[in-house]
């Protein structure tokens, strides 16, 4: 009985000094959580990241990220963000995270200045809250500068280096090589090139073996990171910087001869059409991978090519069409278009190309330039009698240059060349500029679409046919010099470029290319 007693006792609750010492504290706890609330953070937000800081961005670089350490108030930190020189865009936000993205490239060769002022974070008072101390921070966008083969003296067939904004031109490759076509890499740090030996060519034999040259140039540019991700802060190039001229062989030309090459929009591998020496019917495209030997890819053979943006198929004309092929073991195309016999570019972004259609009419013959995007629409643009020669597209995918030119002259088949625009939106087309009658002339528009780089050839009448050892343009005839032009471009409030006087530069070269 006693025992059964005291067990009712033991049911009763009752605290114990422990059980009442953390009743306490979690009493205490509350109430300074309850009082923190009601006043409010007394530490005022700031910037934990700001992407572009000290970077040097290039037009590939579309968008900036600021990262704050409190959750903010959207409509002060879009009111209070300014850029210097202007840079217009577009907010948008995943938590504490801002992102702006330009409406436009940046313009090449200028510093900007970021500042973020009365910024406030989203739970603080408009009128006592915490705002955040002004934050200024700096960024720049890429030299503008641009290469070309030389023509006179010295400079004859070397490739050289002009960067307008230090205002400084420099030869990349020796004297004793001469240039005939090159590609820059997409960094702008090295260039892929092809060359003949000078004293081959002045013995008659055309060699040509490709190298890549340093340009001198070294970027720090931001890592491309999509909003709601951590931002990956290694960078995919080398990061020491090296000097110019540094020449390195790439493919030489002992039992092939090298033809027509393309750099893949990734600078991992080059595409090269190859013929055999000794077996002129053994030809067609080899794969070079970076830092490994060559090899031969098992294709029909076909003619012209262009590696596409994504750096795993191109487009190679093949019997009557176009066929678009893997860069990968399967030789089957992926994709057959017979209407067409000339791919002139891609968009950036590689779901739209640039194709030409030849037209059969036995009086009258033209060629019509085709926009073909990867959803399989086929738009014409332009149609001429002449020759389409040239055709880019803009960052944006909006305009399309084309160089292209009319026969004047059925009798002695004599080209007009123009400059014309397509406003890929509405399909309109308008003449830029007439340029000089000549039959080699090259364009390139630069990466941030402000300008146009053209050649003006002069050739030589008097120079031997036969001679190898001259410099000769796309149409095989001797250059005994040539200017170089730039077109400004400006554009109105609906985005359409205007025609601006082309301005003459200081300047005796042919295939001019902006660096990227």
């Amino acid at each position: 009985m006693t025992t059964g007693s005291s067990r009712a006792r033991r049911t009763g609750f009752s605290f114990q000094p422990l059980d009442r010492m953390a009743l306490g504290l979690m009493a205490l706890l509350a109430v300074l959580i309850t009082v923190l609330l009601l006043m409010g953070s007394t530490t005022a937000p700031r910037i934990r990241e700001f992407t572009w800081q000290d970077a040097q961005i290039s037009s590939a670089d579309r968008a900036f990220l600021l990262s704050f350490t409190r959750p903010m108030d959207r409509g002060s930190v879009e009111q209070g963000l300014t850029i210097e020189p202007p840079l217009p865009g577009k907010f948008s936000w995943a938590g504490r995270r801002m992102a702006y993205t330009l409406d436009d490239p940046t313009p090449y060769g200028t510093e900007f200045t970021l500042t973020l002022e009365g910024a406030r974070d989203r739970f603080s008072d408009s009128d006592e809250g915490q705002a955040m101390p002004t934050f200024e921070a700096k960024f720049r966008s890429r030299d503008r500068a641009f290469v070309y083969l030389g023509v006179d003296g010295e400079e004859a067939g070397r490739l050289m280096l002009n960067n307008l904004t230090q205002q400084e031109t420099l030869a990349l490759t020796p004297p004793d090589l001469v240039v005939m076509d090159y590609i820059p890499y997409p960094e702008g740090d090295r260039i892929l090139f092809s060359a003949s030996d000078r004293t081959e060519l002045d013995e008659g034999t055309l060699n040509q073996k490709l190298y890549t040259v340093t340009t001198g140039i070294h970027l720090d540019t931001p890592p491309q990171t999509p909003l709601g991700q951590t931002p990956d802060t290694r960078r995919d190039r080398p990061q020491d910087a090296q000097p110019p001229g540094i020449v390195s062989l790439v493919l030489d030309s002992d039992d092939y001869q090298n033809l027509k090459f393309d750099l893949s929009a990734d600078g991992h591998f080059l595409v090269v059409q190859r013929v055999n020496r000794s077996n002129p019917g053994d030809y067609g495209l080899w794969l070079v991978p970076e830092g490994e030997a060559a090899q031969p890819l098992d294709t029909e053979p076909g003619g012209d090519f262009l590696i596409a943006p994504d750096s795993s198929t191109l487009a190679m004309a093949q019997g009557q069409g176009m066929a678009i092929l893997p860069l990968e073991a399967s030789t089957d195309p992926l994709d057959f278009l017979p209407e067409f016999g000339m791919v002139m570019s891609f968009s950036p972004d590689g779901a739209a190309a640039a194709m030409v259609r030849f037209n059969e009419n036995p009086d009258d013959p033209t060629r019509s330039l085709f926009l073909v995007t990867n959803q399989g629409t086929e738009q014409q643009l332009l149609e001429t009698n002449g020759s389409f020669l040239s055709a880019q597209f803009d960052q944006l995918r909006s305009l399309l240059y084309v160089l292209v030119t009319q026969r004047i002259d059925a009798a002695e088949y004599v080209e007009q060349p123009y400059l014309v625009v397509v406003n890929l939106t509405t399909n309109d087309a308008k003449t830029m500029l007439k340029l000089p009658i000549q039959r080699d002339i090259q364009m390139h528009l630069s990466p941030d679409g402000l300008g146009l780089l053209f050649d003006q050839v002069i050739n030589d009448e008097s120079a031997n046919p036969t001679d190898d050892a001259v410099l000769r343009g796309s149409d095989g005839r001797a250059i005994a010099s040539s200017q170089l032009w730039v077109q400004p471009i400006l554009k109105d409030v609906d985005g359409s470029p205007s025609a601006i006087e082309p301005q003459p530069l200081p300047i005796a070269g042919i295939r001019p290319r902006w660096l990227p």
